[in-house]
């Protein structure tokens, strides 16, 4: 449960899987809402505007399924009460889902699948014959639908990976070239050293999972996609604005890369920053960082064991076009922050070498997810933590344990969002907390150091409620806007720079507010007699 909370925590919901069910829960772990599955983590999730959830899951039914870890197979779509209203499943022995998806703007959903290549397929196109396991090789194929009916899709974009590689090993087959002139293909025998044995024998997933992309995050303002292949310790930027004939061509290469310049033979193992890294993507405008690109930086095959979070500012202006240099690596050379600012010379206790995730916060702080203990903590400007909240749930047996508890709880967690309490998708809620999943609990101490902070949001009220003519908002601090919403979500209006407002023409039932004031946001249930 939650075990640090401060009066610098960002007021919002934190959402999470774990075995078959997602939950939204409040800084003292209550749960706000929760959204049942019958299928284990595969492994996103995300809530979207209008309150439905999208969730990955692990879909296992059939026979030689493509074998990767993270598998998924599965993508449901879920409503604000836990009714499934869509769902896709890809999962075969020549295709599936795994790993994460994106709800994109207009409402279609990113997904990403690994298909499977012959041996002679991968040799033909530069594979190495040594470097084949299980005489395969997965191609990653990116792919945006539109969810047709509750089980079908209308496939409206796609990119493959294999359009895009380079090698030069034999000039006899396809794609031979010039590694390092070539920063936008990937050389399709580059593996990370540790990766294989003496023997050339993996040492943790099989070879035919050569690249291992465990993120794929749209970003809207400059039409791109960002990729995270772990296994190349890489992150990629790609062009979203292109059709899909063009996706297969040039106009579908690398625009960006970053991480590990020896993969694309512009560097060496000294000049490599990232380290088996998950959730890439670009913070958005108008948040603290914003534009910049920040990474959960595992730290996975690095000595000593440590993860970071860090953010980059990469060379692109606004119309999306990279700086590069020919011959040289794609900067920037320094991080703009990392976490913690000084790397250990020791093995650490904040390590995760799989899963995790780090979010930019509004108010400047920074959720971090640290997946393998299902730990979630969020940092200050002064990187204090100021709140920190263990999930109780076992995620292979759904088993909760007791608050306190301090053994291993198998709470391996993907990844953690926080949404504000002025997303969308509480509109017209009822936000009202339940008991927190933890058993046992007691989370006086955390409700108090609540009331005792004196969060500022909350020095704002309204009254009368019941209301018939005039509605009055109280607060200590000045008042720039109201919005004033039906029980559906529908904004009927909005009012500037005023502590009341008139209600009378409105007709018997139940509304809610949104109150600005000084960059904090109040809800509130109005009900008009």
């Amino acid at each position: 449960g939650t075990t640090v909370i401060s009066t610098g925590v960002y007021e919002g919901y934190t959402l999470f899987s774990s075995h078959t069910s997602s939950f939204l829960i409040d800084n003292c772990g209550q749960v706000i809402n929760r959204w049942d599955s019958q299928y284990e983590p595969g492994v996103a999730v995300y809530l979207l505007e209008n309150g439905d959830l999208l969730r990955a899951g692990r879909f296992d039914e059939g026979e030689n399924l493509v074998i990767i870890s993270g598998s998924g197979g599965i993508v449901e779509l879920f409503d604000w009460f836990g009714n499934l209203k869509w769902s896709y499943i890809d999962s075969s022995s020549s295709s599936r889902l795994h790993h994460d998806i994106y709800p994109m703007p207009n409402g279609n959903i990113l997904l990403l699948s690994a298909t499977v290549l012959t041996a002679d397929e991968a040799i033909q196109a530069g594979r190495d014959p040594n470097l084949l396991d299980s005489n395969e090789l997965y191609n990653e194929r990116i792919f945006e639908v539109q969810p047709v009916g509750t089980d079908q899709i209308n496939v409206v974009w796609e990119w493959n990976i294999i359009d895009h590689v380079i090698q030069d090993f034999d000039n006899s087959k396809d794609n031979f070239g010039i590694v390092a002139n070539n920063p936008g293909k990937v050389d399709i025998n580059f593996l990370n050293d540790g990766l294989v044995d003496a023997s050339g024998n993996p040492v943790w997933d099989p070879i035919n999972n050569w690249l291992h992309i465990n993120a794929i995050q749209y970003d809207e303002e400059l039409d791109q996609i960002l990729i995270s292949s772990r296994r190349l310790s890489e992150i990629w930027a790609i062009d979203h604005s292109i059709t899909t004939a063009q996706a297969g061509g040039v106009a579908g290469d690398l625009l960006y890369r970053w991480g590990n310049p020896q993969a694309y033979d512009q560097g060496t193992e000294t000049d490599r920053q990232l380290y088996g890294q998950h959730t890439p993507y670009y913070i958005p405008t108008g948040l603290p960082n914003e534009r910049k690109i920040m990474i959960f930086n595992n730290g996975f095959h690095r000595s000593p064991k440590y993860s970071e979070v860090l953010l980059i500012d990469p060379p692109v202006d606004i119309s999306g076009n990279y700086n590069y240099t020919p011959n040289t690596a794609f900067g920037p050379i320094t991080t703009d922050f990392r976490y913690p600012e000084i790397a250990p010379t020791t093995d650490s206790d904040f390590f995760s070498g799989i899963v995790s995730s780090g979010r930019q916060l509004p108010n400047g702080n920074i959720l971090i997810c640290e997946g393998r203990g299902g730990r979630f903590f969020e940092i200050d400007e002064n990187n204090v933590i100021v709140w920190e909240y263990i999930t109780p749930v076992n995620n292979a047996t759904g088993e909760v344990v007791e608050q306190g508890f301090t053994g291993n709880v198998g709470a391996l967690t993907f990844r953690a969002e926080k949404y504000g309490t002025d997303h969308p998708a509480f509109i017209g809620r009822d936000l009202t907390p339940g008991n927190p999943l933890e058993l046992n609990f007691d989370i006086t101490d955390c409700l108090n150091a609540l009331n005792d902070n004196q969060f500022e949001i909350s020095n704002i009220s309204i009254s009368p409620n019941p209301v018939r003519y005039i509605l009055n908002i109280n607060s200590i601090t000045e008042i720039d806007k109201v919005e004033l919403y039906n029980v559906t979500g529908n904004k009927l209006s909005e009012y500037f720079n005023t502590s009341s407002i008139n209600v009378s023409n409105l007709e018997q039932g139940i509304y809610f507010t949104k109150i600005y004031s000084q960059g904090n946001i109040a809800s509130h249930k109005i009900i008009k007699q």
